[in-house]
């Protein structure tokens, strides 16, 4: 598969785009952050 055809998400917190991983075949559905230290950083209350 080509880089240029992943799919692309939005970081919740800082927002930049962020590409498919192999890491994550099994859950991109649940994956809202493009790394563990936006997931730290992530806004209290903003959910799991």
């Amino acid at each position: 598969m080509k880089k240029a055809a992943l799919p692309v998400k939005h970081c919740a917190v800082c927002g930049l785009p962020f590409n498919w991983r192999k890491k994550w075949s099994r859950c991109w559905a649940e994956v809202r952050y493009c790394s563990e230290r936006c997931r730290r950083n992530r806004v209290a209350g903003g959910g799991p």
